[in-house]
């Protein structure tokens, strides 16, 4: 049998190797970056991993059976085009790991959950309904814990919550999901994807694998589903009644629920769930039908969507002093969550923007901010391109982070909300979203006290 080789040394690769090491494979981990830090070493010392460092050497295709691509690297690059010329597969992570869930054919279930925003808060929500609902579930994916790492402690019957980033569905083949949703599409990762149709594209194969007996969930107001591949059963979600399975919250706020069996039932208020905004009564919406699909009671329905609090760094509550209150919205890393995020607050706002800019204009956040701006403060390297969008707009630009958040508390008054939603990525002055949030989230602490 020949080598694995496992491109890329971030969590995903790093879990695959993990698993193949485990397995008694012949395992090597490249990253094209120079020499990782500790903990990667340590990591793949303890698993007895060898790692080639700083390039893709074409001599890692020899005597290779399967090259694991992680989610950051792009299929595009020559060391992936070469392996396929010579017929080796390259698969990533998720399909790796679905092929191990599979082998066990132990009732476990995926179900799987992607779009351009909201995926995080549907797969963490999805996971809590089942739980509520006694049954064995874990989130997992592109949320954090990678699938493969997920299945080392899940017991039979385990229903996973699986967040789909278009990179981990570019590499997918024959995975296959229970039941599957694209929740939205929005302008995002062009530079991968090349445009709107590739992003798309990408997207859709999340329902390439299903059959008859699954489930094939999308929005009303969308056309997806004449576009989505494969077998599964429609189902629908959103504002209205489609007649289908799914679900649907109506003028008065109730949240209903269709099985496949046509059986209707009533959920919640949307004024009962705990997360906020017009957005988060949608993400309710999916959860609910993922979560029955799955076997949850409609009991555990109703209490699961009213006691769920919400996913760390997404529009959350973390402080309040003399009538501000601090919202922290890390995960917003693109203009369209970060519209999510201004729509779902009354203001008004003190809005934190910047970031990493992702190359796209920060025009479409004017109107929505129409009526509730207090005052933006730009931070970070996308200080420029803020000031060419919104620069007409009452603001303060402030490159540090600890100074521009000190600037924000300054400014707001007595009823204000405070709202970290930056609409960049972290990656100028944090190693990730989590990290901005959880320091923005000390520094709140520390300004409450």
């Amino acid at each position: 049998m020949g080598r694995r080789v496992v491109i890329g040394a971030g969590r995903s690769g790093l879990s695959a190797a993990a698993y193949l090491a485990k397995a008694g494979e012949d395992v090597v981990v490249n990253e094209r970056q120079g020499m990782p830090g500790d903990p990667v070493i340590a990591k793949l010392a303890a698993i007895g991993v060898p790692g080639v460092w700083g390039n893709h050497p074409l001599s890692l295709l020899e005597d290779c059976e399967e090259v694991i691509l992680s989610p950051g690297v792009s299929p595009s690059i020559p060391f992936v085009k070469e392996a396929l010329r010579r017929g080796i597969s390259v698969i990533g992570e998720l399909e790796l790991a679905h092929r191990v869930l599979r082998a066990r054919a132990d009732g476990g279930m995926v179900l799987a959950i992607t779009g351009t925003n909201g995926k995080s808060t549907v797969t963490d929500l999805t996971a809590h309904l089942l739980k509520q609902g006694g049954l064995p579930a874990v989130a997992c994916g592109n949320l954090g814990m990678p699938l493969i790492e997920a299945l080392e402690d899940a017991g039979p019957g385990t229903r996973f919550a699986v967040e789909c980033s278009s990179y981990q569905l570019e590499t997918i083949r024959d995975f296959h999901a229970e039941a599957a949703v694209l929740l939205n599409l929005t302008p995002d990762h062009l530079a991968r994807h090349g445009n709107m149709e590739g992003y798309l594209q990408a997207k859709l194969r999340i329902f390439q694998g299903q059959g008859g007996a699954d489930l094939r969930l999308t929005p009303v107001k969308e056309g997806f589903h004449a576009l989505a591949p494969g077998q599964g059963q429609e189902a629908r979600f959103g504002w209205t009644d489609a007649g289908l399975p799914g679900a649907w919250c109506d003028e008065a706020g109730m949240l209903h629920l269709r099985d496949t069996t046509g059986e209707t039932h009533r959920l919640v208020l949307r004024q009962e769930l705990r997360i906020p905004g017009a957005h988060n009564v949608e993400n309710a919406l999916v959860a609910a039908v993922l979560a029955r699909h799955g076997g949850a009671g409609v009991t555990a329905l109703r209490d699961g969507l009213r006691s769920y609090p919400g996913l760390a760094h997404r529009i959350a509550f973390c402080g309040e002093r003399d009538g501000v209150k601090a919202y922290n919205d890390s995960k917003g890393t693109n203009v369209d969550a970060t519209l999510t995020a201004i729509r779902a607050l009354p203001g008004p706002l003190v809005l934190l923007l910047g970031g990493e800019d992702k190359g796209t204009s920060y025009e479409p956040l004017r109107a929505a901010l129409a009526g509730k701006l207090r005052t933006l403060i730009f931070l970070g390297d996308a200080i420029p391109n803020l000031e060419r969008d919104l620069g007409d707009l009452p603001h303060e630009a402030i490159w540090s982070f600890d100074a521009a958040v000190a600037k924000a508390f300054a400014v707001a008054r007595p009823g204000d909300q405070v709202l970290l939603s930056p609409a960049c990525a972290s990656f100028d002055q944090f190693k990730n979203f989590e990290h901005r949030g959880d320091h923005f989230e000390a520094l709140v602490k520390a300004w409450a006290q």
